[in-house]
């Protein structure tokens, strides 16, 4: 299905291993909680949703990484996540990883596809 683009944030709202943007996409036709980080120079997204369990990872609202700041956490569950690509890095997540979802960053902007409705 065909998409359109949508702006998430100004870039300069994402620090290195800071603080997330969470935002809501359209996929498979119903509004999805999603959120995007930046990790290793680049905006990193994916679903709000747990692999164990389908509950919201961030502990306070934004707030993804774990206390090292290396890994993405679930606030319910304790999974740990790889930020540069959503894989399970230990925990209850129990090898299934995040639901990636596609973002640029150009112009000083983020932007997610969204689902045509």
């Amino acid at each position: 299905m065909a998409g359109r683009e949508r702006l998430i944030c100004p870039a300069g709202e994402l620090v290195e291993r800071g603080r997330g943007v969470r935002f809501e996409l359209l996929r498979d036709g119903a509004p999805q909680a999603a959120f995007v980080v930046r990790f290793g120079g680049r905006p990193r997204a994916y679903l709000n949703r747990c692999a164990h369990v389908p509950v919201e990872l961030d502990w306070q609202e934004g707030e993804f990484f774990d206390g090292s700041q290396l890994y993405l956490i679930c606030a319910v569950h304790g999974a740990l996540y790889h930020p540069e690509n959503g894989e399970c890095a230990g925990g209850r997540c129990a090898g299934r990883g995040l639901i990636p979802v596609p973002v640029a960053e150009r112009d000083g902007h983020v932007y997610v596809m969204d689902e045509e409705q």
